[in-house]
């Protein structure tokens, strides 16, 4: 309990508890949907907002979630309208966004910011301002989600019914591509680029394992996410080593553990 005698470590868990709340919800529909591919997609596009933020001279956050929200729009348009290129394109806009962050961040004058922090992420260098932005984020994606509940449901599971009852799945499904972008910009500041897939992935298919409805998969998937980033955190903490491959690591280890545990009834 000592290391929350520190600000940035206080920081660094709100941080944590926040993604950990956006993985639950929004994890669970990325895996119980199967894009998981296409969030790849997003996480990786979304370092061009970086790159484009430290060359402009601009908020990072802000920037970056703008630019990611583009991407992620594009990717959405693309698999609903040319299914069978969706692969393709989705490959293209991830390494042109990659392209473009580290080409920016070359360009930028007086660029001085370590690469590494956003690639495995900066937990503990996250600053209460951004703490009020990630909470806004969460607010709102939580907001829609439980709006659009019914809607989700019916569009994860079974897509041509929902079609026949009239559910727009079309809009449902740009909006769910459009969450799992903002959600990506919350989880890079935890875990980084390279590994925002794996906490978003790994506590929803523990949690698949063992409930039986899709609300049930959401609450535990985000307790498990919230375990697995204070557990990582403390981890970090004791071992001197860096917190988003902790948090991760910690993650994996769950994931492997979760196979010796007996799963739910079919």
């Amino acid at each position: 309990m000592d290391i929350l005698n520190f600000e940035f470590m206080r920081n660094a868990l709100m941080a944590g508890l926040l993604a950990s709340l956006i993985c639950g919800i929004i994890g669970t529909l990325v895996v119980v949907n199967r894009i998981v591919f296409i969030s790849g997609g997003i996480a990786h596009a979304s370092y061009g907002g970086v790159g484009l933020a430290f060359f402009f001279g601009l908020p990072v956050l802000p920037v970056t979630t703008g630019f990611t929200l583009c991407a992620a729009l594009l990717m959405a348009l693309v698999t609903l309208r040319a299914r069978e290129r969706a692969d393709t394109v989705i490959g293209v806009t991830w390494a042109a966004g990659m392209a473009l962050g580290v080409i920016l961040l070359d360009l930028s004058p007086g660029y001085n910011v370590d690469l590494m922090s956003y690639l495995f992420g900066s937990i503990l260098a996250v600053p209460r301002s951004d703490l009020w932005i990630m909470a806004g984020l969460a607010c709102l994606v939580t907001g829609l989600v439980l709006a659009f509940y019914r809607g989700f449901l019916v569009m994860s599971f079974d897509e041509e019914f929902a079609r026949s009852r009239g559910v727009p799945v079309d809009m449902l499904y740009c909006l769910l591509i459009s969450m799992v972008g903002l959600s990506v910009v919350m989880i890079i500041r935890v875990v980084g680029l390279i590994l925002v897939i794996a906490l978003l992935t790994i506590p929803p298919f523990i949690a698949e394992r063992r409930t039986r409805s899709l609300g049930a998969m959401m609450v535990l998937s985000a307790l498990l996410s919230a375990l697995f980033t204070v557990v990582g955190l403390a981890v970090s903490y004791l071992a001197d080593i860096t917190s988003g491959a902790s948090i991760i690591a910690v993650a994996s280890v769950g994931f492997f553990l979760s196979f010796l545990l007996p799963q739910k009834r079919s």
